[in-house]
């Protein structure tokens, strides 16, 4: 009888600012079964995220700088502190507009097929009305428009909800401090050529208002950093 696959540590990170009404519940329907340890970085809250999701069983670091990949970065050097490596790390938003509870359908293809990178992917999943403002839909079609053209590689999303081998991430040597994030990890990989798929995930209206889309000035400031970093590694 051939010795049973050991059960791959996976650790989750969850960028958070102003997320108290929603926090728990991310926490909640994520399969503690699955996961080793569940990060929520605070990225700079003036409410009670951190004390949210405290209560609710997650690590919580503190991020004093403001910015979606700054919270990502300071959950990895977290996660880099420990004895023991993951085998995956996985991002999930903390507003409750993924479903943790899919996050098995993000794992299994690292599992079970030897894939780096998984991508959910909003766009061949399952959209509540409403949960992406047009402006989010235009901006995902443009960027992924153009990440086939310069790099060739073919996405629907840039979607947060993702899961990824702990050592190829280190290898990506992520640096984007805000919304340039996801698709800096996502055109790196494909200079990286990195073994990646994406899997239909479902996606509801967050809790809250959108820090990106909720605003012209956060729908521009988001557009052009990603737009930018696009270009910025041809």
């Amino acid at each position: 009888m051939s010795e049973e696959k050991r059960k791959p540590i996976v650790d989750v990170i969850i960028p958070a600012y102003n997320e108290q009404e929603s926090i728990a519940k991310v926490i909640g329907d994520i399969d503690k079964n699955l996961v080793r340890e569940i990060i929520v970085v605070d990225n700079n809250s003036n409410d009670d995220t951190g004390k949210a999701a405290t209560a609710a069983g997650a690590k919580v670091i503190h991020d004093g700088r403001k910015g979606y990949g700054s919270a990502c970065l300071k959950g990895m050097e977290y996660v880099n502190t420990k004895s023991v490596a993951p085998d995956i790390l996985v991002f999930v938003d903390g507003d409750y507009s993924d479903h943790p509870e899919e996050m098995k359908l993000l794992i299994d293809p690292i599992v079970n097929d030897d894939f780096d990178f998984v991508i959910g992917s909003r766009a061949k999943g399952n959209r509540d009305k409403g949960s992406m403002q047009p402006q989010q839909v235009f901006g995902n079609w443009l960027a992924t428009r153009l990440l086939k053209w310069i790099y060739g590689v073919t996405y629907s999303d840039l979607g947060p909800f993702r899961a990824i081998k702990w050592d190829k991430l280190m290898m990506l040597e992520m640096i984007d401090t805000n919304f340039g994030w996801t698709v800096e990890m996502q055109l790196k990989a494909a200079k990286q050529k990195l073994k990646f798929i994406e899997v239909p995930v479902t996606y509801r209206k967050r809790i809250g208002i959108s820090k990106v889309s909720g605003t012209v000035k956060g729908t521009v400031g988001a557009g052009y950093k990603i737009i930018t970093t696009i270009f910025k590694y041809m």
